[in-house]
Parts: structure tokens; sequence; C-alpha cells
């Protein structure tokens, strides 16, 4: 893992625009970075969705949300690497979210040709040799291809390795995208050790170091409201078609009991906001410091950034119900 002298090195990047190990970052002006986070006019948004779907409930509810919303056109789907009690390592994470990807889509009845793509099979450990894996490739390809006027938005709710390899990829990026990112904690928040954040620390550090215009979904204290109960998935997820009865399959077996349990449904708050900003309030902020020790250091003459700070559970849950509801009646 690099050290706070990789961070300086970055930062300095930024700031003056000199090359670091043969990168270089664009500077994007405090307007067009501004400009760029308002919330998207056009409908429906095209986007990407980068997810380490096996990591536990909350990616598969976030994709089957994304997928049956017709306000995003939604142009592909990376797997993102994870490690946790459900996986030996990253590689393994991100193969079994790729199943799951795969899963999911053949239970909407969705071609993953073109569509579905593997990513990282390592976190982010030499920001001068970024994993080129076809979702990174991908992101690149669709990046180069969209424009400040009309960005690709990438909704991201794993470890940011993927995204963060292609800006590594390709500097110029930077000016073409809208990284969604559900990951890291609130910014008075005493630490950043949350899942995705804290997974891979350096892809992290790219995300908020780049200047890439970025809106931030933090866990807690934030999106930690977003809970719901089986008692609610059994009346509007269950019965819904097929991928109704799998998403409350695995909602009721997250958990042997259901006694006065809610759960946490974290990443389809970063879908919500792209559909209506109007349910994720959020403030422009300047960009903080990543530490090496896992906290936020904070510098008022850093670029600005976009970060939630409340959601509105109920309109998110009733606007997936709803098109959950329409789409089994099909």
């Amino acid at each position: 893992m690099k050290t706070l002298l990789s961070a300086i090195l970055l930062l300095n990047v930024i700031v003056t625009g000199q090359s670091l190990f043969g990168q270089q970052f664009p500077a994007v002006s405090e307007n067009q970075r501004i400009e760029m986070l308002k919330h998207p006019n056009n409908r429906p948004v095209r986007m990407v969705f980068d997810t380490d779907t096996y990591n536990e409930i909350d990616d598969q509810f976030a994709l089957v949300y994304t997928l049956i919303s017709p306000e995003l056109d939604v142009k592909a789907v990376y797997a993102a690497p994870f490690k946790n009690n459900r996986s030996k390592g990253p590689r393994d994470g991100m193969e079994k979210s790729y199943e799951e990807i795969l899963r999911i889509l053949r239970k909407l009845g969705r071609s993953s040709e073109g569509f579905a793509f593997r990513g990282s099979t390592s976190y982010l450990n030499d920001i001068r040799n970024p994993e080129r894996s076809p979702a990174a490739m991908d992101l690149v390809e669709r990046a180069k291809k969209s424009s400040p006027e009309d960005p690709l938005y990438v909704v991201a709710v794993g470890a940011i390795t993927n995204v963060s390899n292609a800006i590594l990829i390709d500097p110029a990026i930077i000016n073409n995208i809208v990284v969604v990112w559900l990951g890291g904690n609130g910014h008075n928040w005493p630490h950043q050790r949350e899942f995705n954040f804290r997974q891979d620390l350096n892809a992290s550090r790219i995300i908020f170091d780049s200047g890439v215009p970025f809106v931030q979904l933090p866990c807690t204290p934030v999106v930690t409201h977003f809970t719901t109960t089986v008692p609610e998935m059994e009346r509007y997820v269950g019965g819904r078609g097929e991928i109704g009865d799998y998403l409350l399959k695995i909602f009721k077996d997250y958990r042997k009991d259901h006694f006065a349990w809610s759960k946490v449904l974290w990443d389809m708050t970063a879908v919500a906001w792209v559909i209506n900003d109007k349910w994720l309030p959020s403030d422009l902020v300047h960009s903080p410091i990543v530490t090496d020790n896992y906290t936020l250091s904070f510098d008022k003459s850093r670029h600005l950034i976009r970060s939630v700070n409340f959601v509105n559970r109920d309109p998110i849950f009733r606007d997936f119900f709803t098109k959950l509801d329409k789409r089994s009646k099909k």
C-alpha cells in the first residue's frame, strides 16, 4: 500500500499539472465541475453500474432497481472485487459478483453479451500499473465517446477499484464522466473504515484527489437510514415475478432471526440519486484528503465534490415497489 508520500505526490499532480509516473491528470475548471455536478436533465441518463454484487444482498436490489427504471439507460454492468466471509479474496469476490450479475440478468430476461464485464482481480497496489480489466477498458472506451456536456454517469457501489484503474489508464476521461459512489462515511465521522472505502485505500484516494466530478453517498450516518423489514419485503417484493421472489428469498436468508430486525439496502440509494436527487439532498463541499489512517483531512482550497447529507427513505422504496409491481404485470 502506498505511503502518505504517494498521496502528496498525487495531490501535487492535481495542483501543478505535472506528471506522476508518466500519468497526467487534466485540469477540470470549477465552473465545468459544478455544472457537471448538477443533477442530470437528459433522460434517460446514460450510465454504467459498478457492483460487488455477491458481497451481500443490497447490490442485487440496486442492480434490479437500475434495470427496471426507464429513467436510466444502462450501457454496462461491471463486477467489482471484494473480500469478506463470502469470498476468498478480491479475485474470487469479483468472479462471484460476475456470476451473480449473470444470474440477475437471466431472471430479468436480459442478455449479458457485451453488457456484463469482469472487473479487477486485485486491489490497486501500483498506480503506475493499473489493471486493464474488461470492465476498466469498457469504461475507458465509453467515456472517450462522451463529453462534458453529455457525460457518462458511473454509478459505483463497491470498492472503487475498477473506476480508479480506468482513470489511471486514461486520465483524460475525468472530463467526460460523473462518478456517483456509495462509499466512505460522513466527513465528520471519526473514521473511514467503511467496507467499500477501506478495501482499496489507493483507489479511494484517487477518486477524491483526481478531480473527477464526484457525487459521494456517505454510509454512516447518512445512508444507514435506508432500512426495510421482512414484512415490507413480503408485502411489496414477493410475488412480483421470478426476480421479486429471488430478492425476497435472499433478503430473508440473510439473517435467521427476523424479530425486530431491519436491513439497510445501502446500494439502492446511489441509483436513486441519479433518478431523483430531491430524495437525497446534498451539498457542494471541498474534497477531503484521504490519509493512510483511514481518516480525512481538510483543505478549503481543494476542488469541490457533491456530498449527500440525508436520505428520504419512503419515496425511494415507493418508486422501487411501484416499478417492480408494474413489471410483474406485463
